[in-house]
C-alpha cells in the first residue's frame, strides 16, 4: 500500500445514481473513478483507487502529477 500519497478526494451523493461517486480533482480522465452506497465505504474505495492510479502510473513509468495542496490558518 502507498501510504504517502496526499491528492485531495471529491466524494460526492448522485441522486441520479443513488449513490456516493468518488473522483479525484488532480487527475485528468474521467470525473469519477468509483463509488458506494454509504460514505464510509466510498471512502475506502476512493483510498483503493488512488493507490491503483498511482500504481498504474509507477507501472508506465509516468511521473505522478504534483498534489494540490493548501494551507490552514492557524
Amino acid at each position: 500500500m502507498m501510504k504517502n500519497l496526499k491528492y485531495p478526494i471529491l466524494i460526492q451523493w448522485s441522486e441520479e445514481d443513488n449513490c456516493f461517486l468518488v473522483g479525484f480533482p488532480d487527475f485528468p480522465g474521467q470525473k469519477w473513478r468509483s463509488h458506494d452506497e454509504t460514505y464510509g465505504e466510498a471512502v475506502q474505495n476512493g483510498i483503493e483507487a488512488l493507490e491503483s492510479l498511482a500504481i498504474a502510473y509507477e507501472i508506465t513509468e509516468e511521473s505522478l502529477l504534483k498534489p494540490t495542496t493548501c494551507k490552514a490558518a492557524r
